[in-house]
């Protein structure tokens, strides 16, 4: 359930700006309940899920609701659920809970200049994930115990790294008897950085090596998750993957659990007594199309109503935009003409690669299409499958808050393209 519409008089439950925890979230703020999620993913339950979606739609907060829902800990986390949807989907689902060791990793912060420092970041990341489960150290049901010290002591060379995932979740699933799940968070941030920075072939054999080392035929994994904004193509990072399930913007499987939905907004609206502000928060923060559900950025309807309801453009500038700088760098007179129109409310129809290898970029500037729709620039008004597998796409501005960010960070570098021309 959303949360419950509370008496005037008692006082309101904060907005949970920039709160990516879920127990801090549902237990002192306004939570939105995505944990339908949950009986969906078990429903189907395929070994390896990603989901691409632009930065701040919840992608944390909903791995991190993953994590406390499966998880096995000393603490009874079914606190967490009891009042939410999920809970009352029956035994079926509720028998999961609090029965996995979790692997959980982000990599969100990794966004370092060179190659060694962000290998020093993703080492100290895993080492601070393995000294987590210190069970390990002393089991005597884990063979491993050698690999597991020289790990946390920091004494791991850069193969024992590249495989410790594959060790992590052999080594959980010996002591504990059930295989672990395993959460990687914004898996393609230093990616990016690698692409950017000139360290793009050292990031990619580590990372390919790292993933597919714990998601790939590993029989002692349950299942996976992976979070990113792009989806880099199985040549690439994802290389043998071949249990990969991908949920993008424009597919429709839990198309309404990021970001937030017209009900949702409606229910949040009516909480704090501003229902009459809903056509302006439609007109800045709405637009949105994942899959069929109409959805609205969360991250700026929450700073909306944390804000006293004054419209602005909260989602300017909260994250890097340099590959789509790039991108509109390389951009022919056709490609610019088209960019520039969509202020005037224009549309264009364009074909989407959902396959994505940085190297290929400037080979192909019409990846630029593809870059804005996933980064949160564009929305699809109508979406199509061509004859090539491609996905064939009108696209648009979504609203008032994207038309101020598009002409602030898009149009622009586009006019400084035009002036160098």
């Amino acid at each position: 359930m959303m949360t419950k519409i509370m008496p005037a008089e008692e006082t309101l439950l904060p907005l949970p700006v920039g709160v990516s925890d879920y127990r801090l979230a549902t237990a002192e703020y306004y939570y939105v309940d995505k944990t339908m999620m949950i009986r969906d993913f078990l429903d189907e339950r395929p070994m390896v899920s990603l989901f691409t979606r632009p930065r701040r739609f919840g992608k944390t907060l909903n791995m991190d609701m993953l994590r406390t829902f499966f998880e096995k800990t000393d603490e009874d986390t079914s606190i967490y659920f009891q009042d939410k949807k999920i809970w009352n989907c029956g035994e079926k689902y509720r028998k999961y809970q609090g029965q996995y060791p979790v692997i959980f990793v982000t990599f969100k912060d990794i966004k370092k200049d060179t190659w060694q420092e962000t290998y020093d970041s993703i080492a100290q990341m895993i080492i601070l994930e393995f000294k987590r489960h210190a069970e390990l150290n002393d089991s005597p049901r884990v063979s491993d115990r050698d690999y597991y010290r020289k790990v946390i002591h920091g004494d791991a060379s850069r193969n024992d790294m590249e495989n410790s995932f594959m060790m992590l979740t052999k080594m959980l699933h010996d002591h504990h008897g059930t295989a672990p799940v395993l959460i990687i968070d914004e898996y393609d941030t230093p990616i990016q950085q690698g692409y950017l920075r000139g360290f793009y072939d050292d990031v990619i054999l580590f990372m390919r090596n790292l993933f597919s080392g714990g998601m790939k035929d590993n029989r002692h994994l349950s299942f996976g998750f992976l979070t990113g904004v792009l989806r880099v193509s199985k040549e690439s990072i994802f290389s043998g993957l071949n249990n990969l399930k991908i949920n993008s913007v424009l597919d429709q499987k839990y198309s309404s659990y990021f970001g937030f939905t017209p009900e949702e907004v409606q229910e949040m609206a009516h909480y704090y007594g501003v229902s009459d502000k809903y056509e302006e928060i439609c007109e800045w923060y709405d637009g949105y199309r994942f899959g069929q559900s109409d959805i609205f950025n969360p991250w700026s309807v929450i700073n909306y109503f944390s804000s006293g309801c004054e419209p602005r453009a909260f989602w300017l500038s909260t994250g890097s935009n340099d590959i789509i700088g790039e991108l509109i760098g390389l951009a022919d007179q056709d490609i610019y003409d088209r960019l520039a129109s969509l202020v005037k409310g224009e549309t264009f129809t364009a074909y989407i690669d959902t396959n994505v290898i940085y190297p290929q970029i400037q080979n192909n500037p019409s990846t630029v299409y593809g870059f804005l729709l996933v980064a949160g620039y564009l929305k699809a008004v109508r979406t199509s499958l061509s004859f090539t597998g491609d996905f064939l796409c009108e696209v648009a501005l979504p609203n008032k808050e994207i038309s101020f960010v598009y002409k602030k960070e898009i149009l622009q570098k586009l006019n400084r393209y035009k002036s160098h021309t």
